[in-house]
Order: structure tokens, then C-alpha cells, then sequence
């Protein structure tokens, strides 16, 4: 009965908003000029955010999967901070950050660099957010495959990035291409973060996230419009979670 329980308790929710959308308009809320630019916004600052994500994730990914036990142990708790931290909080330490009098923020702003409450900061967010996803799925797929063929490779003559790029991220094809969904999806669905470091500006800052925060608070697109964007975040995520599966080691059967 308990699992039962809970296990309404998570589908339940999901069933009551998609009863919510209307088909007949649900086209033409996605496709509203509103819905647009936020949906258009979103799915360009989550591309750049993965992006960003892979080019920082893959190497801290090969450090702690190569790190001893201790440092290894280190550096994946530091990792896995901004999955167990309030988003807000990840907001506000980015705004005292890039901030005018933040530490990095005073430097910019001395070249005449600003960051906070631009389109940019929206790709800061959803990368500090999205990155231990990434990170820790494909440390965990580089530690299961060990060592073994890259040592062979080196025997053989093969220097580091030939070993890298014909070896070592092959083996691990199936955590890396798992952690860049995972990462896409979270990134796509940012909110707190993003929410104060970046702010609310329709077609500059405004994800879909904050659309429909907005349309709920009787402002910005309407809520029929947020209950569709509601929907296709929550296709998205489902697409995620069933294309990880695909591409986990015996997730086709």
C-alpha cells in the first residue's frame, strides 16, 4: 500500500496537468509569439549551457575517475553541491560573483563586462546547475572501464589525444552521451538560479521555466499557454529518461 501510495503520489500530479491542456488550442499557445520567444530562448541557451558542459565536464570527468580514492572522493562531493543545493542559493552566490561588487564581477565591470540579468548569466545558471550530471555519469562509465586499454594503446606508441579520442571516450560513449541528455534536460528546465542571477526579461532572460512561473503569478503568457509549455517540459524530460535508457548497457532489452 505504501508504494502504491507513493507511487501516485508522482504520477498523479502529471496526470492532473496533462488533463489540463486543452487540444484544441495547444498548438497555437506553444506557438504564441510569448511561448515562442521563451521556448526559442531556452532551447538555445540549454544547447549552449551542454555545450559549455562537455568542454568543463569531460576533463574534471577523467580527473576524479583517474584520481586516487581520497582526492576522487574530494572532488565528486564537490560536484555533487549544486544537486543538493537550493537553487536559489546557486543564484545568489552567482550574483555575488558576477555581481557589480562581486569578485569577478568589480573586474568586468572595470572592461566595461556585464553579466548578471543577460542572456549570458542564463548559460552560467543552467551550467551550474546541468554540470555534475554530466560530470558524475561519466566519471562513474571512465572508472568501470578501467585502464587497461589506454595502457595498452600507450604501449603501442599512442600519445594522449589519439588514446582520448580513439580509446577513452569511445568506452565511455554510453555515461557521456547519457550525462549530455541528462544535462540538456536539466539545463532546459532551470528555474531558481536562473531566476536571480539572470531575472525575468521576456526574450532575453524569460525560459520556459519563468514563463510559466509568470503566467501563474497573472502576468506574461497566459496559463493556458503555461500549462502547454508545462507539457512540453514534461515531454522532454520523459524523452531524457528514455534515451538514457536506450543508451545504458543493456537498456534495449
Amino acid at each position: 500500500v505504501p508504494a502504491v501510495v507513493g507511487l501516485a503520489l508522482l504520477v498523479v500530479p502529471l496526470a492532473a496537468l496533462v488533463g489540463r491542456v486543452d487540444p484544441t488550442t495547444v498548438w497555437t499557445d506553444v506557438t504564441s509569439p510569448e511561448a515562442g520567444a521563451a521556448l526559442a530562448l531556452s532551447l538555445q541557451t540549454a544547447l549552449a549551457a551542454t555545450a559549455a558542459c562537455i568542454v568543463l565536464g569531460v576533463p574534471l570527468a577523467l580527473t576524479i575517475a583517474r584520481a586516487g580514492a581520497r582526492g576522487a572522493a574530494v572532488l565528486r562531493a564537490i560536484v555533487t553541491v549544486p544537486l543538493v543545493l537550493p537553487p536559489m542559493v546557486g543564484g545568489v552566490a552567482l550574483l555575488f560573483l558576477f555581481g557589480r561588487t562581486g569578485w569577478l564581477g568589480a573586474m568586468l565591470g572595470e572592461a566595461g563586462i556585464r553579466i548578471p540579468f543577460t542572456t549570458v548569466a542564463v548559460v552560467i545558471a543552467q551550467t551550474f546547475v546541468a554540470l555534475p550530471f554530466l560530470v558524475l555519469a561519466l566519471e562513474g562509465a571512465l572508472r568501470a572501464t578501467g585502464v587497461g586499454y589506454e595502457q595498452t594503446a600507450a604501449a603501442l606508441g599512442a600519445g594522449r589525444w589519439r588514446i582520448l579520442f580513439r580509446v577513452t571516450l569511445p568506452l565511455a560513449a554510453p555515461g557521456l552521451i547519457a550525462g549530455t541528455v541528462l544535462c540538456f534536460a536539466r539545463a532546459l528546465g532551470e528555474f531558481g538560479a536562473t531566476a536571480l542571477f539572470a531575472g525575468n526579461a521576456p526574450g532575453v532572460t524569460q525560459t520556459m521555466p519563468l514563463a510559466i512561473y509568470t503566467a501563474f503569478n497573472g502576468a506574461g503568457v497566459s496559463q493556458g499557454t503555461a500549462v502547454a509549455l508545462s507539457l512540453l517540459l514534461l515531454i522532454t524530460a520523459i524523452a531524457a529518461l528514455l534515451l538514457v535508457r536506450a543508451w545504458r548497457p543493456g537498456g534495449a532489452r
